[in-house]
């Protein structure tokens, strides 16, 4: 018999196919396990007190009345932490529990485990505090100015002064968003059972295992072998599952009762359970040439991390590495403040920052196009970044950059219909709250185009741990796929199975449950999982096809198995200095055309279509590719016009879904997608990350066209109704 190597096939369901999800029709059907769904047998229920100041000093705390509670088996604080008081992605600052001192409202004080969750709830209560409330810092500029300061990224580019005195237009505006939450359906929930033998199983959704575990072992004063962690299902994500939430309180209450506890937040307490998008203060400026050729930009970025660190540093710098936009930009001057305050800490959330600087130099290139009197798209055609444009960072764009194609395809775009006031009274701004008639709609048409890097930068070493084994099972081959990888609604797990069909032709395939049992795959954030992932299972298929060349060889019940460490190419950090450096493995580019109709006079807003066009390099599932795309678009939708953490003082104001305001089904409005897939010559199958890309301009390009129509400045969002309400009275038109 001849052999030989395994090529890839064009296998159903393979690289490329819309292959259906595995866990798709159980979540159809209500019958998919969320970690809120965890149940064990003889488990306790835990639950936490929180601080009700956004700054305070504790001047007493008597746990006595809550311990007495009948039902009650423990009440933990901070001196009851075994390990590191403190825990932190990148700097260890956040408390596991206050330690005579809180910093922002929410913080944990106490935890307690209980039969039930009302006892738990009922200690709680009897949980004695004194507080010494102290006067909040919650101003960023204040903290700039005070030196409470997370980090300072600088960037300089070119030679500014003299490209100041070739400008002939110049252009500027002061921007500001707002604090998003991620408003992920499943609100944090797991369960920690102590093995009996010290050591902790800790079942949780979460974006990244093992740096989980690694914090959590620190803070119980365990080896990391100790401390066990199971994926369970996530019931969404979007970067506030990055940091840990209740996980080393639910593991201190399971070593210290010996039974299993399940902790689950409620609304309102997921709302101080995790992280927020940075709200950011920014001012950018434009000089161009009258014919509308970019010389200049300068960038001046301040974002409110609110009380730890979480990760700032990073999102700072990723605010500023694009803060130019997608752009050539010769010259170039940017300063990014991440800053502490006793507001609500803020981390991740998809678009890394990128959102935020995004809006910013996305409204200011209409602002530039008003001043030049040119159609804002030509203005963003004629700028385009391409292959070879050199960032402020100073590296050079080495894979597709087709920004002036997506533009131009959406300029290509039909418009959607204008059937006049007659129409269906459920398509008006307003709806079916029935509160106009048409009379005062004008349309308004923006354009924004975004950029990202996708991966991690600036020197991080970053990898993906796979394992693929093959069993004969009645004479024919089955695959398993181990990883830690994260699926988070994403569908990392289908393209697991994708990668293995194409890569052995193997069509019966199992993808295992997540757990720290296998390497680390690194977080699903950055857009990166999909490469990463993509990568490790092909490696580890590419190896077991060249051990093995055909499956027939094996006899039945036989495996072979095959591990691989995937790792892209190196970055390096940028200078602290000049902020130069190749510090980015790859880039990601989307482009939005928002059409919208502004009643005027009550201020309401109807997205009519929301066009889009975005290189995914190659779309793995075209399908999949298109939920994220539809996706990202809603949520900014929600940025634009309704997502707002409203915090006054310190203190949030609406910490529930009736408050904190969601596009729904009726405010999303038909979205045209269409794809590119320019390979990346650096990636698996030469795809590329897709997530976060459409977050970043479905937000300007919706503002742009509230511009559009309104002619008002618009500079913060979301864009609220009464900024809008009155616009007839105002102008006199």
């Amino acid at each position: 018999m001849t052999t030989r190597r395994r090529e890839p096939t064009s296998a159903p369901d393979g690289v490329g196919a819309s292959a259906q999800r595995p866990d798709g029709e159980a979540k159809v059907r209500g019958a998919f396990e969320y970690s809120s769904d965890l149940w064990r047998e003889g488990m306790l229920w835990g639950a936490t007190l929180r601080s009700p100041h956004p700054h305070a000093l504790i001047r007493r705390l008597d746990t006595t009345a809550a311990l007495a509670v009948q039902g009650v088996h423990a009440v933990l604080t901070h001196e009851d932490v075994p390990g590191s008081k403190t825990y932190g992605m990148k700097v260890s600052d956040q408390p596991v529990l206050a330690d005579g001192v809180v910093r922002h409202q929410g913080e944990p004080v106490a935890v307690v485990a209980a039969e039930d969750p009302e006892t738990a709830r009922r200690a709680l209560s009897l949980v004695e505090v004194e507080y010494e409330v102290l006067e909040p810092l919650t101003d960023p500029e204040e903290a700039v100015t005070t030196g409470s300061v997370v980090r300072h990224v600088k960037i300089r580019h070119g030679d500014l002064a003299a490209a100041r005195e070739r400008a002939e237009v110049v252009v500027a505006g002061d921007y500001e968003v707002g604090m998003q939450d991620q408003a992920f359906l499943g609100p944090e929930s797991g369960m920690a059972v102590p093995d009996g033998d010290g050591g902790v199983d800790l079942y949780v959704s979460s974006q990244w295992l093992h740096e989980d575990q690694r914090q959590v072992a620190s803070s119980l004063g365990l080896p990391k072998g100790k401390v066990r962690l199971t994926m369970s299902g996530v019931g969404g994500a979007f970067g506030g599952r990055e940091d840990l939430s209740f996980h080393i309180h639910a593991c201190m209450l399971a070593l210290r009762t010996g039974r299993p506890v399940k902790m689950s937040y409620n609304r309102e307490e997921s709302f101080f359970g995790h992280v927020h998008r940075h709200p950011a203060q920014m001012r950018i400026e434009h000089g161009a040439t009258r014919d509308g050729r970019i010389v200049y930009m300068t960038a001046r970025l301040v974002l409110d991390g609110g009380a730890y660190t979480s990760t700032s540093q990073v999102v700072i710098a990723n605010a500023c590495y694009f803060a130019a936009g997608a752009y050539e930009v010769p010259h170039a001057q940017i300063d990014g403040y991440a800053v502490f305050t006793n507001n609500p800490p803020c981390g991740a959330m998809r678009g890394f920052g990128a959102v935020q600087s995004c809006y910013a130099v996305e409204s200011n290139m209409d602002r530039l196009a008003r001043e030049l009197g040119m159609d804002p798209l030509r203005l963003r055609v004629r700028n385009a970044m391409s292959p070879g444009t050199i960032l402020p960072t100073g590296q050079e764009v080495d894979g597709p950059a087709p920004v002036a194609e997506l533009l131009e395809r959406l300029a290509a775009m039909p418009m959607p219909d204008d059937p006049g006031h007659h129409r269906d009274p459920r398509s008006w701004p307003g709806g079916l709250g029935n509160v106009t008639r048409g009379e005062s709609l004008r349309r308004g048409v923006g354009y924004a185009v975004g950029v990202k890097a996708i991966g991690y930068s600036g020197g991080v070493e970053d990898y993906c741990t796979a394992r693929v084994t093959v069993t004969i099972r009645d004479g024919r081959p089955h695959a398993e796929v181990y990883c830690a990888a994260s699926e988070c609604g994403q569908g990392v797990v289908t393209v697991q199975a994708q990668v293995v069909r194409t890569e052995l032709g193997v069509e019966d395939v199992e993808v295992r449950n997540a757990d720290t049992l296998i390497g680390d795959s690194g977080s699903s954030s950055a857009s990166r999982q999909t490469w990463m992932t993509a990568g490790a299972v092909q490696g580890a298929c590419r190896a077991l096809a060249a051990r093995v060349p055909d499956f027939a060889l094996l006899s039945e019940g036989e495996q072979v198995s095959e591990t691989f460490e995937y790792h892209h190419r190196p970055t390096r950090r940028i200078d602290v200095e000049t902020g130069q450096g190749d510090a980015h493995i790859a880039f990601a580019f989307a482009a939005h055309r928002a059409v919208v109709e502004v009643d005027t006079e009550l201020g309401l807003v109807r997205v009519l279509e929301l066009a889009t066009t975005e290189d995914v390099g190659k779309a793995i599932n075209p399908r999949a590719v298109e939920g994220q795309i539809e996706g990202g678009s809603a949520q900014g939708l929600g940025l634009a016009l309704m997502e707002e953490v409203q915090v006054t003082g310190g203190v949030v104001r609406n910490p529930s879904f009736t408050d904190y305001l969601i596009p729904t089904i009726l405010d999303m409005p038909p979205v045209r997608i269409e794809l590119l897939e320019l390979p990346h010559p650096d990636s698996p199958y030469g795809l590329n990350g897709v997530g976060e890309p459409p977050t970043l301009s479905s937000t300007p390009a919706i503002v742009n066209a509230l511009r559009d129509a309104t002619g008002l400045d618009l500079p913060r969002v979301p864009v609220r109704p009464d900024t809008l309400a009155g616009l007839e009275e105002v102008t006199g038109s």
